[in-house]
């Protein structure tokens, strides 16, 4: 089954079926469990040793309840929930500050009170989250620029690599970062050399085999070397295990109940926990559509932005309320699910069953696994978190002949900035000085709309002549061609919402769009992905996409690998030609390989015996292909009718010239030599073998004396010829400035 029919149709069960997506679920939990536990121990990392196992335990609650929960809420999609490094890194930062806060004049923080108001708030986000659902803000979440969740990205990408090198070293205790590098007379050598081996299974797991993912291929390499140290005797040589949960009462009551806590804590500290619940809810709503779009069907337009902020809010104060984290859209094993078969909601129910079970049943097991091991993993995961569009304008910054320096420079320094400041003041403040950021760009790089006109082509069409027939079936059928011009940056909100205008304006009675690019100053990884799930969304309707922009842009790299070469047209006028093509095509009108005289429009008006009278004046001509017929400047001495091929005129002395019109048979050119003796206005050139007649001066003026009432007609069609094409400007004209 494809993708197009997926996403827009229930899966139908059947045994088959429900075998492909058990076996996906419990594939894609292989990758999602780790993830868990790491993202976990991440956020309890500041408590201490003693809730390491706890926080790799909250994780994978966390993770299965996400799962279950959006299933119960309605979600049919494939994708897997559980907790996301961004709002991870955000949690732990909130911990480390709630527990390091300054003594009340009642008594120091403790762990019961602290671990109160961290779950009160990850419950109130939530509900902040449900409600940016239930108020429809997802559209306007989403315009929130790039570099500011980058930032916290980056920075989390970062501290969570950062924190594995305690574990990657065999400390038997948990030592900050800060102070690894001092303590390295405690390190384990052989643990380094354990984490070394996983790291380096973990990132080159696709040349060892691709039927298992890296994850499982790097813990399963770890955990052999780790166990056959420990039986060949230098198990002293290594590192700790993660151990069985031994955190104080304190936080195994937080797992299950809230009312034994000290409820004051929550009085004295409600403007933080309403601060930092909103503060999360903004970075975990932020972070969601992302995915959501990262993680959706190819073809798939909308992704339902709101329902899903419901949905995870809901599901976040129920994950609070047993003690878990924030969970997000996991992009990891949502790809692994897809790819290994996963088409129903039954392949997320699975995992999510997997994960509790790991949590619960099997954590004993799991207890065992080797933190070096671990760690080495999430390590690699963690520089695969570094944001790719960071990585990208870095390169593009270094080059000396890069384009828009200052606005790359501007959205790197708006990245490190809210990166520097999450760790370095407060992270709560770190969000809302990133919301302020975000509305002040968002106000430059959106104060103009993207679309810059909209119309059909029904009034406006090519440069290319046609016979009367045919323009006759282009002024009935034009209105199915729609032509979108755009300008300014196309990233994930504005692309989002030329999507749905897309959507709607080709609902009916369109057969190609022809969206102008050439003024598109930026667009983004998101962007064009957006635009390919516009093509795909277009072809299942039958209609068709071609590009307008220039192939030595920037714009049109980025597309090549998205679109084929072949739907890049360098100027509008080639593009509506194109889609003009198309439907005389299909409605089986054409041209004829070569008319004869009484076809051409110009002498409609001629009887047969004046055709033939005239025809004693003109000359039989002939080019082949590519031909210069005649340049701009040169002296003009002659009319062309066309009988076969075509030929373009161009402001220009070569084919790369504008375009002003192309020439079919039945079309005449060069008229003006027998009405002004002036130089040629313009370049033409022969696009196929081209043949035709040719009227000179010289004969013209024959022709006046000896058969006055021919030229009288002749002169007389060349002025109708003339009004038609200046009405057909002016209407031109009129439509583009509407």
């Amino acid at each position: 089954m494809d993708s197009k029919s997926t996403s827009s149709r229930t899966p139908i069960f059947s045994i088959a079926t429900a075998r492909i997506d058990v076996i996906a679920g419990l594939v894609s939990s292989t990758l999602a469990i780790p993830l868990a536990m790491a993202f976990g121990m991440f956020a309890f990392v500041t408590l201490g040793d003693e809730y390491f196992a706890c926080g790799a335990m909250a994780g994978l609650i966390s993770a299965a309840i996400a799962g279950l929960v959006c299933v119960l809420l309605g979600d049919r999609s494939t994708r897997v929930y559980a907790p996301r490094i961004t709002t991870t890194f955000f949690l732990g930062l909130l911990l480390y500050s709630l527990s390091h806060r300054p003594a009340t004049a009642d008594a120091e923080p403790d762990a019961a009170a602290t671990l109160l108001i961290f779950f009160a708030i990850i419950l109130l986000g939530g509900l902040f989250q449900a409600l940016f659902g239930i108020m429809r803000l997802g559209s306007l979440i989403k315009f929130a620029p790039h570099p500011v969740m980058a930032g916290f990205q980056n920075m989390a990408a970062v501290l969570l690599f950062l924190v594995q090198l305690g574990d990657v070293l065999g400390y038997q205790h948990n030592i900050p970062f800060t102070r690894v590098f001092g303590a390295m007379g405690e390190a384990r050598p052989l643990s380094v050399l354990v984490a070394a081996l996983t790291f380096a299974a973990t990132w080159n797991a696709r040349w060892i085999t691709t039927k298992a993912p890296p994850v499982l291929i790097g813990l399963g390499c770890g955990i052999i070397a780790y166990y056959g140290i420990v039986v060949s005797g230098f198990g002293d040589m290594l590192g700790p295990i993660i151990g069985p949960p031994t955190a104080s009462a304190a936080m195994r009551t937080v797992l299950v109940d809230f009312s034994g806590l000290p409820m004051a804590a929550l009085e004295s500290s409600a403007s933080v926990i309403l601060s930092s619940a909103l503060a999360l809810a903004i970075v975990a709503s932020i972070d969601a559509l992302l995915c959501a779009k990262l993680t959706s069907q190819p073809g798939e337009l909308r992704a339902g932005d709101d329902i899903l902020l419901i949905r995870l809010g809901i599901t976040n104060a129920v994950s609070a309320s047993f003690g878990g984290i924030t969970n997000g859209i996991n992009i990891g094993p949502s790809l692994t699910n897809r790819a290994y078969g996963g088409r129903s909601w039954l392949s997320v129910i699975v995992n999510a069953a997997a994960v509790l079970a790991a949590g619960t049943l099997l954590f004993p097991i799991l207890a065992y696994m080797p933190r070096a091991v671990l760690s080495a993993v999430i390590m690699v995961i963690a520089i695969q978190h570094i944001d790719p569009w960071t990585k990208q304008l870095a390169a593009r910054l270094i080059k000396p002949d890069a384009l828009q320096r200052g606005a790359i420079a501007l959205d790197l320094g708006i990245s490190v900035f809210v990166s520097l400041l999450s760790i370095a003041i407060n992270v709560v403040f770190a969000v809302f000085i990133g919301i302020v950021l975000a509305v002040l760009l968002f106000v430059v790089r959106m104060s103009r709309s993207n679309i810059r006109s909209v119309y059909r082509c029904d009034a406006v069409r090519s440069r290319r002549y046609r016979d009367p027939v045919e323009l006759e079936v282009l002024h009935l059928q034009g209105t199915s061609v729609l032509v979108i011009e755009l300008h300014g940056a196309l990233f994930f909100g504005s692309a989002e919402r030329l999507a749905q205008i897309v959507d709607r304006e080709t609902a009916e009675g369109t057969a190609a769009l022809l969206l102008d690019l050439r003024r598109i100053t930026e667009i983004d990884s998101t962007g064009a992905r957006i635009l390919g799930d516009i093509d795909a969304a277009l072809s299942a309707r039958g209609v068709k996409l071609a590009l307008v922009l220039s192939g030595r842009t920037e714009t049109a790299a980025r597309l090549a690998d998205i679109f084929q070469r072949d739907r890049f047209f360098p100027d509008i006028d080639r593009a509506i030609e194109w889609a003009e093509d198309e439907l005389l095509r299909k409605a089986g009108t054409g041209s004829s390989l070569e008319l004869s005289l009484d076809r051409v429009a110009l002498l409609r008006d001629f009887t047969a015996d004046e055709i033939e009278r005239l025809r004693i004046w003109l000359e039989p001509v002939s080019w082949p292909a590519g031909h210069v017929i005649f340049r701009h400047g040169d002296s003009g001495s002659s009319l062309y009718i066309v009988t076969r091929g075509r030929a373009s005129v161009h402001l220009g002395h070569d084919h790369d010239g504008i375009r002003l019109v192309t020439f079919a048979a039945g079309a005449v050119f060069g008229e003006l030599a027998l009405l002004d003796p002036g130089p040629r206005s313009a370049t033409v050139t022969a696009d196929e073998d081209l043949t035709g007649f040719g009227l000179s001066e010289a004969s013209f003026t024959v022709l006046c004396q000896k058969q006055p009432d021919i030229a009288i007609k002749l002169l007389s069609a060349l002025g109708r010829e003339l009004s038609v094409r200046i009405r057909y400007a002016n209407t031109t004209i009129q439509q583009l400035q509407a």
